[in-house]
């Protein structure tokens, strides 16, 4: 048992070093009580499997027959025996990543293809799909901006943005500025973390702790959609991982005027040592949080440039970032 529980401290340790910085993946929570059912959540897992096998089936039949090609034919050209093949469609295979792209290649078929609910959208998304994939970088900006805006019913700077969401990774100064800015313009200011908890009556520890991040995501969603309907002007500070989710974050692209408080991976660090948390409290451990801001930055920065402004939080003065920030908002508001 002594070595169960110093595996499971270990475990707690390594996922709230690897989130520090977002305040999203927290250690799990200390607080007395059964542990969750790890035996349901298996079964669920299991399930979710079964489910997730006869879906893939059930695609790989479908586009079989599509092309016209009997289950011996798919069989030779892929190098699966007809046996297996049969176990697959069925949706009993346990195919493997190396079986599933063989198939793909036989089929001519994108491997993601095979493994998305896609064909829930109908024919026309997977050419809009295809179309797209042509596109530039610059093209796409231009498609999805367009795209918004016929979603919306609204012309381009026909209306003004009356929400407006602050993105960025812990340290950027959105729980700070976001209070100043929605006083300056008039708006109520909103937490999208605290209206999490508020939500779901328990701490983000123990939402962590007992749902995993799929749980916490979930959540985040039904608050931002809540949200979305009852306050049609709202300052919202969000959480810094929101834009690697990418329904979520097309939601609040499409919902919200965004604003990436930026700043060097320095001042994100300092600003979070400011905070005083104990799972930062020793050099190691410091050390490895400096790494996670600069890879999570890296990960994240094409996403966070897809906000509508960008505002650099360095070597800036909150009274001054507030008037900045304000002003800009304003003169898009005016537009």
């Amino acid at each position: 048992m002594a070595t169960d529980k110093r595996r499971s401290t270990a475990r707690g340790t390594r996922a709230a070093n690897a989130e520090v910085i977002d305040m999203q993946a927290p250690a799990p929570a200390p607080a007395p009580g059964p542990a969750p059912a790890h035996g349901l959540a298996a079964r669920d897992r299991a399930l979710e499997t079964a489910e997730l096998s006869a879906q893939l089936g059930q695609r790989v039949r479908a586009a079989r027959a599509a092309r016209a090609m009997t289950m011996k034919q798919l069989a030779a050209e892929s190098g699966i025996s007809l046996p297996y093949l049969s176990r697959v469609e069925k949706g009993d295979g346990n195919i493997s990543i190396a079986v599933l792209y063989r198939l793909a290649m036989a089929l001519n078929l994108p491997i993601e293809n095979l493994l998305s609910d896609s064909e829930r959208f109908g024919s026309n998304y997977m050419l809009i799909v295809e179309l797209l994939k042509r596109q530039s970088p610059a093209q796409l900006a231009e498609i999805r901006s367009l795209l918004g805006e016929y979603a919306s019913g609204h012309k381009a700077g026909a209306a003004a943005p009356r929400r407006i969401a602050l993105i960025g990774l812990r340290g950027a100064g959105k729980s700070t500025l976001g209070p100043r800015i929605a006083e300056q313009l008039g708006m109520p200011f909103m937490e999208l973390n605290r209206e999490i908890e508020r939500d779901a009556g328990i701490s983000l520890n123990e939402i962590f702790w007992i749902s995993g991040q799929a749980g916490y995501r979930k959540l985040e969603r039904r608050c931002l959609e809540r949200i979305i309907a009852t306050f049609p002007e709202v300052v919202l500070a969000t959480g810094g991982g929101i834009v690697a989710e990418p329904a979520t974050y097309e939601l609040l692209q499409h919902s919200f005027y965004n604003v990436w408080l930026k700043a060097r991976p320095e001042e994100h660090f300092e600003r979070v040592m400011a905070q005083h948390d104990v799972r930062i409290a020793s050099p190691q451990l410091r050390q490895d949080a400096m790494e996670n801001i600069v890879t999570t930055l890296e990960a994240r920065e094409g996403l966070y440039q897809l906000a509508h402004l960008a505002v650099s939080t360095s070597d800036k003065s909150i009274e001054q970032l507030t008037k900045d920030i304000v002003a800009l908002v304003g003169g898009q508001q005016a537009m």
